[in-house]
């Protein structure tokens, strides 16, 4: 039967020896069958990828009685199936073009998920390691099912052979390995230098749109590809002839390059000049546009101080993020900051302690605490007002060069240890000095797969924090998951703070 199906030369063959011969057709046809589908509806001459009703090359024959029939086959028999048969199918059908709301594909996607404990990833694999062509690859990344979970098999397998096959690949196709990469924080540096050679090589062809998305791993991972020396210079000079075409794109590719400690200085000139922000200012993205050149206006101030072309308008600046992260609300139950803070709550007291405190220029802390040099935390309630003004003064009425002068200055005159005693002498100057300090909960997500090194944005936020004058302690979730308790946790924080 294998043999019949791929000797087939046309699609109404194919259905045939499948519907019509179902005592000898066996779970491992099913998959063979939708890829001979594919393979000879793409042969048709005339038909491109998308033909008929918009369905993809499965529109010819979605209306076929044949095909329903081959369809609810698998869909009625795919609970028996092996892990290996269902997989093929699944990826058979992507490839296939199937609409994912189609009945064949929601099946097999939930019978999937209900077996993925069990699933032997060894034979994913296998299988499409040896079919690593575009449309292969197109259908393995675009399927929700596998860009949810992480595949470290298969991306082992897949650091192995793509660099051989990237040279065939389709900016589309790179750019769905891009964002699996990202997505799932694989700080695997073949397929990041994979890409970047990639980028290196087509990077003129591209549009800037897709430029952000193979830039954005490097910056996600903090990884500089082995070839940045080449690719920066070039990124640059690309950004500078493309620039107003697409601003969004723009921006977010300045920000990985600014994660990376990387300052394009000509590039600068163009985001910060009166057409660009004019042009950004009337444009449905105005906003997120502007946070993210607020971010990179600070970045400028705090880690290029020789820039000495236009700047943000204060005008339009604001924080950069108002609010604790997406990630990080929507990952609360597995973080340790609930630990944390009912820990520091018994040991330092609500009132000497604030929890996500967004602080200029849009930086998100889990536990802000002021301490004095002799190591006592001190009560928030007895910070001077003009410090308290000064911390959460926006961007917009106050640079940050002053608002850390105005602090320093306010800190190293303020002694606020014990009530005021008329009869008591008065402070050493020096012991009168008081830090703020930041805790910062490194959870999991915060930091590249099976890796110590922090993702790219959480790594500049702690840049930015120490320039701004804060001291971090940094409290990672490798530390955090081997204390067992609110009293092993006081301890922690004691020794920490």
């Amino acid at each position: 039967m294998k043999r019949l199906i791929e000797r087939s030369r046309s699609v109404g063959e194919v259905l045939r020896w499948v519907t019509q011969n179902p005592g000898k057709v066996s779970a491992s046809h099913y998959p063979i069958a939708l890829h001979k589908l594919g393979q000879l509806l793409q042969q048709q001459p005339g038909l491109p990828a998308g033909a008929g009703d918009g369905r993809g090359p499965a529109g010819q024959v979605l209306e076929q009685p044949e095909f329903h029939a081959l369809c609810q086959a698998i869909v009625s028999g795919c609970a028996k199936f092996d892990n290996f048969s269902i997989v093929n199918c699944l990826y058979a059908a992507a490839a296939l073009g199937l609409p994912g709301e189609s009945p064949l594909v929601r099946v097999l996607e939930d019978e999937s998920r209900s077996r993925l404990g069990r699933f032997n990833q060894k034979d994913v694999s296998m299988v499409f390691s040896s079919e690593a062509n575009n449309k292969a690859l197109e259908a393995i990344f675009s399927s929700q099912l596998f860009y949810e979970n992480r595949q470290e098999r298969f991306i082992r397998s897949m650091a192995e052979w793509l660099p051989r096959k990237a040279e065939n690949l389709t900016p589309y196709t790179m750019a769905l390995i891009a964002k699996y990469v990202a997505r799932h924080r694989l700080r695997e540096p073949r397929l990041l230098d994979t890409i970047a050679n990639f980028l290196l090589k087509r990077g003129e062809q591209l549009d800037s749109k897709v430029i952000q998305k193979l830039v954005f791993p490097f910056s996600r991972m903090n990884y500089r590809p082995s070839n940045h020396g080449e690719l920066f210079p070039k990124l640059e000079a690309i950004l500078e002839q493309k620039a107003g075409s697409s601003p969004l794109a723009t921006v977010n590719i300045l920000m990985s390059m600014f994660q990376l400690s990387h300052f394009p200085q000509t590039v600068l000139h163009q985001v910060f000049s009166p057409a660009f922000i004019t042009n950004v200012m009337s444009s449905p993205y105005a906003l997120i546009v502007r946070r993210y050149l607020s971010l990179l206006d600070a970045a400028v101030e705090l880690e290029f101080r020789e820039y000495s072309g236009p700047r943000l308008d204060p005008r339009y600046r604001v924080l950069m993020f108002e609010h604790a992260l997406t990630a990080d609300e929507a990952n609360r139950k597995y973080s340790y900051k609930g630990l944390v803070a009912e820990a520091l709550r018994q040991l330092v007291g609500e009132e000497c302690y604030r929890q996500d405190e967004v602080l200029p220029p849009g930086y998100c802390t889990d536990f802000l605490l002021w301490i004095n040099r002799s190591g006592t935390v001190l009560p928030l309630s007895r910070v001077p007002a003009a410090s308290k003004a000064s911390l959460a003064m926006s961007p917009t009425t106050m640079s940050l060069r002053s608002s850390v002068l105005a602090l320093t200055s306010d800190l190293q005159d303020f002694a606020p240890f014990a009530p005021e005693m008329p009869s008591s002498p008065p402070a050493p100057r020096e012991s009168s000095r008081a830090g703020r300090v930041v805790l910062s909960v490194n959870d999991k997500w915060h930091y590249c797969q099976n890796s110590d090194i922090l993702v790219g944005s959480r790594a500049m936020r702690d840049r930015h924090l120490r320039l701004l004058g804060y001291c971090l302690v940094q409290l990672p979730y490798t530390e955090l998951e081997k204390v067992s308790g609110i009293e092993e946790a006081k301890h922690y924080l004691r020794q920490k703070l």
